[in-house]
């Protein structure tokens, strides 16, 4: 009989499972990523990986959901912070969009990645959207100019740039949001 885990240690393994899960299915596409590759990755049994986890496409949702949603509550403290309005919409997307970048221009599969969160959970990509657009009209402080702002900065990823000409273009889509001095 094994002993049960603490809850530090449930959540540090969790924690292990979405990113070996995530670093797969950047990696190798969700199609030809297995529970097995993703359990051995996790240092853990495939039988252990569906306590937590019902089919594939339940993990694929819940690494989309960590992932991206994790980084809302930073984007959060970034609106509140001190700082001008140009420093504030810079940290933010730093926090939803140049992070999670950085991570995925590296990857082989990072644009199925996007086209398979999109399609297995609109609803977790459409909360993530709301609550983007609640950080951003925290700094912008109008909600339209937020969601003009929002669609601009989803269209510097359609070509799949390097992560230094996504830094340079959302600078000057930040400059001109802000160019006004803020």
């Amino acid at each position: 009989m094994s002993a049960k885990l603490s809850t530090q240690a449930m959540i540090a393994r969790r924690a292990r499972i979405l990113d070996a899960a995530r670093w797969c299915f950047l990696n190798f596409g969700f199609s030809k990523s297995s529970l097995g590759d993703i359990a051995q990755r996790a240092g853990i049994s495939r039988t252990l990986l569906y306590r937590g986890f019902k089919d594939k496409e339940d993990l694929f949702m819940q690494v989309f959901d960590d992932w991206l949603l994790s980084r809302l509550p930073l984007a959060m403290e970034v609106v509140r912070a001190e700082g001008s309005t140009r420093e504030r919409l810079f940290g933010v997307c730093r926090c939803v969009l140049l992070e999670p970048w950085s991570e995925m221009e590296a990857a082989p599969m990072s644009s199925e990645f996007l086209e398979v969160c999109q399609g297995l959970s609109p609803e977790v990509a459409e909360r993530h959207h709301a609550l983007l657009l609640e950080c951003l009209d925290g700094v912008l402080d109008d909600a339209e100019v937020a969601r003009v702002f929002l669609l601009a900065l989803e269209g510097q990823i359609e070509d799949k740039p390097r992560l230094d000409v996504l830094e340079r273009r959302v600078r000057i889509l930040v400059d001109r949001f802000t160019a006004d001095g803020a």
